[in-house]
């Protein structure tokens, strides 16, 4: 079980804001996305067992179902994000003495890099995963709570555009010029898928609110 996800919300963002490097933006971005998803959640289960919503509970508890998946996934990509870290530092601190030292350094230095920016890009697609799922019931989960369907959209959209700068600024040190330009492409893509389903979300809910 996560070390991280043990701990109370007050010492999260006490050790979030101290002078240690850990949790940073990767995980905290991980973090703000479990409350976004624990929201759709709270929907599901304010919309499941109400005879109103009889016809869609099906699809609902299979939403819910995904919800419950992401956010474990999520709290393992937190603590994933931060071993990552952990590794790039561990590499940063090699010998750099002799050439053969230098070579080795800067290869896991390379290795390092490469992690610390694949894990913040898998947050970023659970990011996408969960504004798929949270679209779905902003169509058909209980109206008199859906606003915070649409809370849970807007989060998902702030969490993956920050967790993707966590990616950004390994960019420049990467070496491997054919990886760079695959997660550049992937990093416009992302974006603006969450964008378009973060607006979709916001319109379904918007427009069921008008019907109250």
């Amino acid at each position: 079980m996560s070390a991280l996800f043990n701990k109370t919300l007050r010492e999260v963002i006490e050790l979030s804001a101290s002078a240690s490097p850990t949790p940073g933006g990767g995980s905290v971005s991980a973090i703000v996305a479990c409350f976004g998803l624990a929201m759709t959640a709270m929907v599901c289960n304010l919309t499941i067992g109400k005879k109103k919503y009889r016809d869609v509970e099906p699809q609902v508890k299979e939403i819910l179902g995904t919800a419950s998946d992401l956010m474990k996934r999520m709290e393992e990509l937190a603590d994933k994000d931060m071993a990552e870290f952990n590794n790039y530092m561990t590499a940063f601190r090699m010998p750099k003495e002799s050439d053969a030292e230098k070579r080795i350094r800067d290869e896991a230095m390379q290795k390092a890099l490469i992690g610390a920016t694949e894990t913040p890009l898998k947050i970023a697609r659970v990011c996408l995963e969960a504004l798929r799922i949270t679209v779905r019931l902003s169509g058909m989960g209980n109206k008199t709570a859906i606003s915070d369907a649409g809370v849970a959209a807007v989060v998902f959209d702030a969490a993956l555009n920050g967790v993707l700068l966590s990616a950004e600024i390994n960019i420049p040190a990467i070496e491997d010029q054919d990886y760079v330009k695959k997660i550049i492409n992937e990093i416009k893509t992302i974006t603006a898928e969450a964008r378009r389903l973060k607006d979709e979300s916001m319109a379904a809910v918007r427009a069921r609110i008008k019907e109250s």
